[in-house]
């Protein structure tokens, strides 16, 4: 397989992981279970790592195994400094990655707060695709 349909392979999977993620987090969100509503944010959380992932695979940027959405903003925005915005809101859903998957002293999280994470997830992985060139060929 030529490098290039394995890299549009590979950002397609990451693209998917991101959209299942969200779609995930929309389901729970509907269900109007509040139980729900931390595993709503990790789903965003997620999308959103999974799509700046997604970016750098495309260009080739190794990246670690990291859930730091600072981290993976940082080095995305050498490639994309249109990103910023979004990139800079986003670093807020790095908790969320482990902030709600355990038990413990933690407050339960709003209903607000879980669609805007979702909302927010969204609007990054639109922006992410928007500055990838076509994946089909």
């Amino acid at each position: 397989m030529p490098a290039d349909d394995a890299r549009r392979e590979d950002v397609s999977a990451w693209l998917s992981k991101a959209s299942l993620d969200l779609r995930a987090a929309e389901v729970e969100l509907s269900s109007r279970d509040d139980g729900l509503l931390g595993d709503v944010l990790f789903h965003a959380q997620q999308a959103a790592e999974k799509s700046l992932k997604a970016l750098l695979a495309w260009h080739d940027v190794p990246f670690r195994k990291t859930h730091d959405l600072e981290e993976l903003g940082r080095t995305c925005l050498a490639i994309a400094p249109t990103l910023r915005g979004l990139v800079d809101e986003a670093v807020i859903l790095t908790p969320y990655a482990w902030r709600f998957r355990y038990p413990g002293d933690v407050e339960e999280p709003s209903r607000t707060e879980a669609t805007e994470a979702v909302e927010l997830a969204k609007r990054l992985r639109d922006a992410v695709v928007a500055v990838l060139p076509s994946l089909s060929r």
